[in-house]
């Protein structure tokens, strides 16, 4: 069914919003990977993501700098097998969220995506079948930005030549929703699929000089 939003564009975020956090199938292959104790090698992993997400570390260099916070030794072979274990875990996709998209990429809603998220990410995003459906990819390696900051919006709007009040954003995360909510953005903290489909439904069924 399509799902019509004349004059909005609606901007997602990706991870365990259009993809799902990675299951713990992916999470002990990185651990036997890594060789690390789970409880030293997790946070590790955490404490550099924003480095790689504002694109101020590389993938290999990311690795390198867990490495480095463990205590573990890392061949070339291992790092790239770290990351390749990673990876694909991040592009396990939510079914329900993947329908909604398509619904409004079906009713001619504009989207886009902005992700916090490293620049190997931002070739798989443009360029899978789901990314053909989304006019803008908005990276947040390639900008040197993060979500929640204020610019990283409003560089999304000026790209996309629209206002925040004719735009809707959906993040899991309760502080990006904010910030973009701050803006006068539409904002929706995602929560799932079922609740997604809703707000979208409420959306397209407000008198067009409400929405």
């Amino acid at each position: 069914m399509s799902i019509s939003l004349p004059g909005r564009t609606v901007v997602f975020d990706y991870g365990e919003v259009i993809a799902r956090f990675p299951d713990d199938a992916s999470r002990r292959r990185i651990e036997d990977l890594a060789g690390v104790d789970p409880d030293v090698l997790w946070p590790c992993y955490g404490r550099h993501r924003h480095a790689l997400d504002r694109g101020t570390l590389s993938a290999g260099a990311y690795w390198r700098a867990i490495e480095a916070d463990t205590g573990a030794a890392w061949t070339h072979t291992r790092v790239h097998e770290l990351w390749a274990a990673d990876f694909p875990s991040w592009f396990v996709p939510e079914p329900g969220t993947l329908d909604v998209i398509a619904d409004l990429a079906d009713g001619g809603t504009r989207l886009a995506i902005l992700s916090n998220a490293g620049l190997d990410f931002a070739s798989p995003f443009r360029h899978s079948p789901l990314g053909e459906l989304f006019e803008h990819v908005f990276v947040s390696a390639e900008l040197d930005d993060l979500k929640p900051s204020a610019t990283i919006f409003e560089h999304a709007l000026a790209e996309l030549g629209t206002t925040a009040a004719a735009t809707v954003f959906i993040d899991n995360r309760s502080d990006n929703v904010e910030a973009a909510q701050a803006l006068g953005i539409t904002g929706h903290l995602y929560t799932g699929p079922e609740p997604l489909r809703r707000f979208v439904d409420e959306l397209a069924a407000l008198p067009t000089e409400r929405r």
